[in-house]
């Protein structure tokens, strides 16, 4: 992302903290008893950087975007919402074949690979890295829950929920040294 794009960052900021404490709050499905006040925590610290960045994009909503570059907003549109039907229909088919506990792993990968289309439209390579680790997280984490015995939803939601936390406050960051 180009530093004229600030108000890019501070977006970062409301919606991967906004995602973050949705992604604590589904890791909360079923995981250890131990876990919850840790992943309550989680979730508030997640709203809070959320409630900055909603304050701060709108303290700087007149400052330039990357989705104001020709095409950009279109693609982000098709891409957002190609992400949410195939994310829908995956889910539907998962339940439907008595397969649940593999949704929240199902969305974490489409989430994850739906970074790779965005890196040219917010024009920043570090959505490749978040890409990977949210693929990373989504195909571990079967294995994983079922070495720590809890549900798949509380690997995912756990792991998402750091990750996405993690570029919030790169966005902050980001935004304080512009």
């Amino acid at each position: 992302m180009e530093l004229e794009y600030i108000r890019d960052y501070t977006m970062y900021m409301a919606i991967f903290g906004m995602f973050s404490m949705v992604w604590f709050g589904w890791a909360q499905e079923n995981p250890r008893q131990n876990w919850r006040k840790y992943l309550g925590a989680a979730s508030g610290a997640a709203l809070l950087v959320c409630l900055i960045g909603v304050y701060l994009s709108i303290t700087n909503w007149g400052e330039a975007t990357a989705l104001s570059e020709a095409g950009a907003y279109m693609t982000y549109l098709i891409v957002f919402w190609a992400e949410f039907i195939i994310g829908g229909l995956g889910a539907f088919l998962l339940i439907r074949r008595k397969k649940k506990d593999f949704v929240a792993p199902w969305i974490g990968f489409l989430v994850g690979t739906h970074f790779f289309f965005l890196v040219n439209v917010f024009r920043d390579p570090a959505l490749y890295i978040l890409a990977v680790f949210l693929i990373v997280i989504a195909v571990i984490s079967p294995w994983a829950a079922k070495k720590l015995v809890v549900d798949k939803s509380a690997i995912t939601g756990t792991g998402s929920g750091i990750v996405l936390f993690c570029f919030a406050i790169l966005g902050l960051v980001r935004f304080l040294l512009a």
